[in-house]
């Protein structure tokens, strides 16, 4: 077991090193936190989703966002589509859980905001129609994604791949 431990942080460690000494990695994170701070700037809000433990992933970034990160101050406009269980299960009812996302963003979205898609796989349905809306609204998109970055590598503005 502890080897095992060992091991697992040694990968972690090496995705980070990796990212660290890859200049096009580091311009995509670059770009999405000014694409934020502009959008904030005109009034904006960054939008987060994903499913399972990504949709736990959208929650911890849209609490940093909203409460404090680092530093004290006011918050910033941000949130977690994938928390209010009557929206969700409403549109999952009446639509299907593949517009679980898009109908959100089309209710609460508008050009200039930023929205995070986060699929492990890169193939969530839900995350690529959402994408897809993104894409039609002018809606600044940002996939997180891992593997070879499935359907929403080809969607994002911006698609940052592990």
């Amino acid at each position: 077991m502890k080897q095992s431990i060992k091991d697992t942080i040694q990968q972690s460690i090496a995705v980070k090193t990796m990212f660290l000494n890859d200049d096009s990695a580091i311009a995509k994170i670059e770009t999405v936190a000014q694409k934020m701070i502009d959008s904030y700037k005109a009034g904006g809000k960054t939008m987060f989703a994903g499913n399972g433990g990504s949709a736990a992933d959208a929650q911890h970034l849209a609490a940093e966002l909203v409460n404090r990160f680092r530093i004290d101050r006011l918050g910033l406009p941000a949130l977690a589509l994938s928390t209010d269980t009557s929206v969700i299960t409403s549109i999952a009812n009446d639509y299907g859980y593949d517009f679980l996302f898009s109908r959100q963003i089309a209710a609460l979205g508008k050009e200039g905001d930023v929205f995070i898609g986060i699929s492990t796989s890169g193939n969530s349905e839900n995350i690529v129609k959402a994408l897809q809306y993104c894409k039609e609204k002018h809606i600044f998109s940002v996939g997180l994604t891992g593997g070879n970055g499935g359907k929403m590598a080809q969607l994002c503005d911006v698609s940052i791949v592990v």
